[in-house]
């Protein structure tokens, strides 16, 4: 990954859904003014995703709250009708925003791709947590495989901050 502490988060434009459409949002209007973190994950409804790193957070909303968090987001290489679908499928409701990166804009432009492609499923993001406030990274915990979910997991990274 190029990002690193202290850098700005890149301008660029992630996909929500919205009212049952997908709407395109530049990425560092979401995180404007607020303490953030930032899931990145390989792909909505995976294995480790799904069992450990989403539910991780979403188990710990409350934790995640005392220590000032004003939001939880999660974007993945997938389109925003997709992203919405495993939100239900995991019961986020408004805990967790959804993002949608089927384009890899914001993966590239940080330098997150990983070719899975051997497993039939192309490029994808590698597995991240970021804390950020007002677009800038304040901690950054990658994994180095995307299978493993231990740096970047929420009691992990609730720890760090």
């Amino acid at each position: 990954m190029r990002l690193k502490i202290k850098d700005n988060i890149p301008d660029v434009e992630v996909f929500q859904l919205i009212n049952n459409e997908p709407v395109k949002i530049r990425i560092k209007k979401i995180f404007k003014e607020k303490k953030s973190i930032l899931l990145g994950m390989p792909g909505a409804f995976t294995s480790v995703c799904s069992s450990k790193h989403l539910p991780g957070y979403l188990n710990n909303i409350d934790r995640f709250k005392s220590k000032r968090i004003d939001l939880i987001a999660c974007i993945a290489v997938n389109d925003p009708f997709v992203m919405n679908a495993w939100g239900k499928k995991q019961n986020v409701h408004e805990n967790i925003l959804m993002l949608g990166d089927p384009f890899l804009t914001f993966t590239k432009s940080i330098g997150a791709e990983v070719d899975k492609s051997g497993r039939g499923l192309g490029i994808r993001s590698n597995r991240y947590t970021m804390l950020i406030e007002d677009n800038k990274i304040l901690q950054i915990q990658e994994e180095k495989e995307t299978g493993m979910c231990e740096i970047s997991a929420a009691e992990n990274f609730l720890n760090l901050i």
